[in-house]
């Protein structure tokens, strides 16, 4: 399994009135780190990005302990769990080397902007998250 390394950034707006980065924010870090990952197989010009999109059909976060704000960043792992013809499902740790502070996984759909409907993965589409596929 490859799986996608993300050192997310913590912002100091991201804590709460605790010192703790706010549990909301843990979705937009995986946001982030899946935006980041996907980059290499989108497609450059605008008209065939929208062709080819991807878009979140459902997304589950488990916190397993408190993020304290701090400068260094956080690593956001990603990898492939499975994948269809039209979606795929990723899942995530948000962590440091010797600390979890959730897990995540949302599924993805392949989606044609232009036309508003499901389209089937490309081949290198496939190929790209058979890359990234394994397990925890």
């Amino acid at each position: 399994m490859d799986r996608y390394t993300y050192p997310c950034p913590l912002r100091w707006a991201d804590a709460d009135a605790y010192g703790h980065v706010n549990n909301a924010l843990f979705l937009r870090f995986m946001e982030e780190a899946r935006t980041r990952m996907f980059q290499e197989v989108l497609p450059a010009n605008d008209e065939d990005r929208r062709q080819h999109a991807f878009v979140v059909s459902r997304a589950s976060l488990e916190f397993r302990s408190p993020l304290h704000y701090r400068q260094d960043p956080v690593d956001v792992h990603v990898w492939v769990t499975h994948s269809r013809a039209v979606s795929f499902e990723l899942a995530y740790e948000i962590r440091d080397t010797d600390q979890l502070y959730a897990e995540g996984t949302t599924t993805i759909a392949a989606y044609d902007l232009v036309t508003s409907r499901p389209r089937r993965l490309s081949d290198a589409e496939r190929a790209f998250l058979s890359r990234h596929a394994g397990t925890s």
